[in-house]
């Protein structure tokens, strides 16, 4: 139905008034301010935690339990190895090794039972510290355990690898049987995950 608008009363029919309420509200929706866009650059440069929509906290606990994990791994063979050590002296073949030979078996044991103790350490402080609200100085204090106890891990292989090279095939070859396996660790623990964290950092 026709209505009553404008000065002196006039008859505008309704399909008019719509017409120019829709009008109206077109010109407030171009003229309204919008919220800038992000440029592809900004994007990224936004931290992961915050573009995988994960909170500190949920970081911290996903690193945790990556870390244990981790550890949960390497520390069977730790253990296989120490307990390897521990019964070595009561061979009877262990009395004809002499000199260099028992030094490294010596160097190799103490390497190994301080990659044991640094690796358990994580999981020690993880529980002792139940509750306390500082896991991420947890994280990072397990992170620094662990390079440590894999740092001596490493070194106990080259030994233990000396050790059995010698009683194998002689003393000739077991400098060259452990120099050998340190390299084959050095490349594939170190020098590979290092290369690759530098070039990421050379890109970023």
């Amino acid at each position: 139905m026709p209505r009553r608008v404008g000065p002196g009363n006039q008859l505008v029919p309704s399909n008019t008034i719509a017409r120019i309420a829709c009008t109206r509200a077109a010109a407030c929706q171009s003229t309204a301010p919008r919220p800038p866009a992000l440029a592809r650059d900004t994007l990224a440069r936004v931290p992961d935690d915050e573009s995988s929509g994960e909170t500190t906290k949920q970081r911290v606990d996903r690193e945790l339990n990556e870390l244990l994990g981790e550890l949960r791994v390497a520390l069977p063979g730790v253990q296989m190895l120490f307990a390897f050590l521990l019964t070595v002296p009561f061979y009877a073949r262990f009395e004809t090794f002499r000199g260099l030979s028992r030094a490294v078996f010596f160097a190799t044991f103490m390497c190994t039972t301080v990659a044991a103790v640094f690796m358990i350490a994580p999981s020690s402080n993880h529980r002792l510290s139940f509750r306390a609200r500082d896991k991420e100085q947890l994280l990072l204090r397990a992170n620094r355990f662990a390079i440590v106890g894999i740092a001596h891990l490493a070194l106990a292989m080259c030994g233990v690898v000396f050790f059995i090279a010698a009683m194998v095939v002689g003393m000739a070859w077991a400098p060259a049987a452990a120099a050998a396996t340190a390299v084959l660790i050095a490349g594939t623990w170190y020098v590979r995950p290092l290369v690759r964290k530098i070039e990421g950092r050379a890109r970023a």
